[in-house]
């Protein structure tokens, strides 16, 4: 749950794309759908806490979570629930403003949320930040964008990384799945550290990749196990 990038695609498409960096003994995911608020939401499953990190309605709504908020923060368990099931909660809500207004954010453990409503004729791009105290809700540009979670990598890194997908823009009048898909499994420059598929000596390591590739007449879903 730690680098997503969104690549829009015009006024009513875009390609999201996350890299999971997680403990490789919490790796085994399968996709799966529920119907969560009246309709079917597609994601691959956390096998330990039955939630997720990146949902799908396909209709409306699209969640990318990514562990930590601005800054990195100190774990302090118990929390009230885990992060991925309050993002499949968003889905019986079903409405941005209600979930930033009426949701129960207490108790749960720092996050970002990237929050996409393609329910209209143009894309909406939303950044939620919750602090453990404080939710920060913005409503981004829609221009290409690159998170990386504050938990695993310093902001010096966060930078480097914006510089990198700024490098690979260079010269894009469009983007495919097949070419940001490439870049999230390639991307860096030879540190297994920070790379974009990063390996802490076993310890923590870039698990899989999923991404999402939004049109006018179909969804293309893609998830790369890489354990």
């Amino acid at each position: 749950m730690c680098t997503v990038t969104f690549l829009p695609k015009g006024e009513e498409d875009f390609i999201i794309t996350s890299n999971r960096d997680e403990d490789p003994q919490r790796a085994t995911h399968e996709l799966t759908s529920q119907n969560l608020g009246g309709r079917l939401v597609y994601f691959p499953q956390d096998p330990k806490a039955g939630g997720t990190w990146f949902a799908t309605d396909k209709e409306n709504f699209t969640l990318v979570l990514l562990n930590g908020g601005f800054e990195k923060h100190s774990h302090k368990p118990p929390y009230r629930i885990s992060r991925g099931i309050m993002l499949l909660q968003f889905f019986e809500i079903n409405s941005v403003k209600d979930f930033v207004e009426l949701y129960n954010f207490d108790g749960i453990e720092p996050f970002t949320l990237v929050l996409i409503d393609h329910s209209g004729n143009e894309v909406k791009l939303h950044q939620l930040v919750w602090s453990g105290k404080e939710l920060d809700h913005q409503q981004l540009k829609n221009t290409p964008h690159i998170w990386s979670s504050s938990t695993l990598y310093p902001q010096p890194v966060r930078d480097e990384r914006r510089r990198w997908f700024k490098e690979w823009l260079v010269g894009r009048e469009s983007y495919s799945q097949g070419e940001i898909l490439e870049f999230h499994q390639f991307g860096g420059k030879g540190d297994a550290w920070n790379d974009f598929v990063m390996n802490r000596e076993g310890r923590v390591q870039t698990v899989s990749v999923t991404s999402l590739d939004k049109k006018s007449d179909a969804f293309h879903f893609q998830h790369k196990s890489l354990v």
